[in-house]
């Protein structure tokens, strides 16, 4: 795929080309809309998508708890026990 669809007028669109979504939030930890949002993005009108665009920068928080890794609760399940 070129980069040339992710530059076109007349569909705006947060994404950043880091397509992860965090599994307990599930936002896209680039540009922070659902799975939902980015399925349907191209039929959204240009008004929904500004909509959604303004509320992106209020779910960061959303994504700020780090996850713990799979050391980490081996680590914190021994310390339980002990």
């Amino acid at each position: 795929m070129t980069d040339e669809i992710w530059k076109r007028d007349e569909i705006e669109s947060p994404c950043v080309k880091i397509c992860v979504i965090h599994p307990d939030a599930r936002l896209c930890l680039g540009c922070l809309r659902t799975p939902d949002e980015i399925a349907t993005w191209s039929r959204k009108s240009p008004q929904e998508r500004r909509q959604i665009m303004s509320e992106l920068a209020d779910r960061a928080p959303a994504l700020t708890k780090p996850r713990e890794g799979r050391r980490r609760r081996k680590e914190r399940g021994r310390s339980q026990t002990d």
